[in-house]
C-alpha cells in the first residue's frame, strides 16, 4: 500500500528533523491502535514509565501509533477520521490494544469513542467489535480489559464486560492493576516479530504469567517453615494476613516494579493482592483477608491445610516441588538449589 493512500496518525512522532530522518531510513513499523475505555488509564501510564526499553525506542524501533486517547493531539472529528481510515486502509496489519471494560447496558450508550464521520455517535462497545474485526491481533491490556473486572463487578450498572466477551476474534490477555510495563511491551514485540506466543488456559503469555506467585517469591522458605507474619510490615510470609500468591499467576517476584525493576508488594511487605487473576476483585477481595479456601485447577482446599505434610493434595495444588520438601523434609536444601533462581527480565532485542 502507498504512503498516500494510508490514514494519516492522530500522533506523530517524529519531533525532530533528525528523528524524521531516522525513521525514513528504517523499515516500516508495525501499526498500532491503543484504545481505552472504561479505565482508570493505569495500563497507559504503566506503559509511558518503562525505561529499558523506553516507551520512545518502542515508537521508533517497533510500532507506529496511529491513535491513543491519552496521546494524541487531534481530537473531534479529525481523530475519529484516523480510526475509521484505519480500519480500511491498514486492515489486517494493525494491532488493537484495548484498555478498560467494555460497557454493553443501554446499548452501550454508557461510553463514546465520538462522533462518526455521518454525525451518529460511535459507542465504545461498537468501536472495539468493528476495530477487532479488521485487526491482525487484538489484545486486551489491563485486568479491567482482560476479567471485565473491577469496573464489572456487582451490580455492574453499565454492563461491563471484557473484551474477549464482545469480540469474535481471539483475545490475548495481559492483565495487572496495572500490567507491568514488560508484559505490554514483550506481547508486542513478539507479535510484531513471532507472531502469537504460547498461552496459557486464560490466553496469557505464559512467558509472564506461567508461574504462580507463590512458586517464585523470594520468602517461599518461609511459607514452608512455616514462619508467618502476623501484621503487615513483617518480613515473613504474608500468606496467613492475605497474600493471593498461591492462586495469583505472574512473574513479579523475579521481574519486580518500580524504576529498574527494584521492588515488588511482597518486597515492600505488603501481601499480593491478586490483581492478574481472573477473580480479581471480587473474589480476591479483603485484600488483608486469610483466603478462605483455595482454589487451583483441579483443586479445592481449606488454608489451614496448606503447609501441612499431610495435605498432599494442598501441596500439589501450591505446586509439585513443595509436595516433594514436604514429603521428604529436605525444605532449605530444596530452597536453595531450585528457588533462589529468578526469571530474566524482558529486554527488546531481536535474537
Amino acid at each position: 500500500m502507498s504512503s498516500r493512500t494510508r490514514p494519516r496518525r492522530a500522533l506523530r512522532t517524529e519531533h525532530t528533523p533528525q528523528a524524521a530522518a531516522a525513521d525514513a531510513d528504517r523499515r516500516e513499523k508495525h501499526p498500532l491502535v491503543w484504545l481505552e475505555t472504561n479505565t482508570c488509564h493505569g495500563n497507559i501510564l504503566s506503559l509511558l514509565n518503562s525505561q529499558n526499553p523506553d516507551f520512545g525506542v518502542l515508537l521508533r524501533e517497533l510500532l507506529d501509533l496511529y491513535w491513543s486517547n491519552t496521546l494524541m493531539g487531534a481530537k473531534g472529528f479529525k481523530s475519529i477520521d484516523v480510526l475509521e481510515k484505519v480500519m480500511v486502509e491498514r486492515a489486517g496489519e494493525y494491532i488493537l490494544v484495548v484498555e478498560g471494560t467494555v460497557p454493553t447496558a443501554a446499548g452501550g450508550r454508557y461510553a463514546y469513542v465520538g462522533l462518526r464521520g455521518n454525525g451518529e455517535p460511535w459507542t465504545v462497545t461498537d468501536a472495539v467489535v468493528e476495530l477487532a474485526a479488521a485487526a491482525k491481533h487484538v489484545v486486551a491490556v489491563g485486568s479491567c480489559a482482560a476479567w471485565g473486572l473491577p469496573f464489572g463487578a456487582h451490580p455492574n450498572p453499565t454492563g461491563s464486560k471484557p473484551v474477549s466477551a464482545v469480540v469474535n476474534q481471539p483475545v490475548i490477555n495481559v492483565p495487572g492493576c496495572p500490567a507491568h510495563p514488560d508484559w505490554i511491551i514483550g506481547t508486542l514485540a513478539h507479535l510484531v516479530w513471532y507472531g502469537i506466543p504460547e498461552l496459557d488456559a486464560e490466553n496469557r503469555p505464559v512467558v509472564f504469567y506461567g508461574e504462580t506467585i507463590h512458586n517464585l517469591c523470594q520468602r517461599r522458605h518461609y511459607f514452608e517453615s512455616g514462619i508467618f507474619a502476623r501484621e503487615i510490615g513483617e518480613p515473613w510470609c504474608l500468606y496467613k494476613i492475605g497474600c493471593k500468591g498461591p492462586v495469583t499467576y505472574a512473574d513479579c517476584p523475579s521481574r519486580q516494579w518500580s524504576g529498574e525493576h527494584l521492588n515488588w508488594p511482597v518486597g515492600a511487605n505488603t501481601p499480593c493482592i491478586g490483581c492478574t487473576s481472573p477473580e480479581f476483585l471480587e473474589r480476591t477481595a479483603p485484600f488483608f483477608e486469610h483466603l478462605p479456601d483455595v482454589h487451583l485447577p483441579g483443586v479445592r482446599v481449606r488454608p489451614n491445610q496448606v503447609g501441612l505434610a499431610t495435605g498432599v493434595a494442598t501441596a500439589l495444588g501450591i505446586g509439585l516441588h513443595l509436595a516433594g520438601s514436604l514429603l521428604t523434609g529436605r525444605l532449605q536444601k530444596e530452597w536453595k538449589k531450585g528457588l533462589g533462581k529468578t526469571g530474566s527480565k524482558f529486554r527488546l532485542k531481536r535474537k
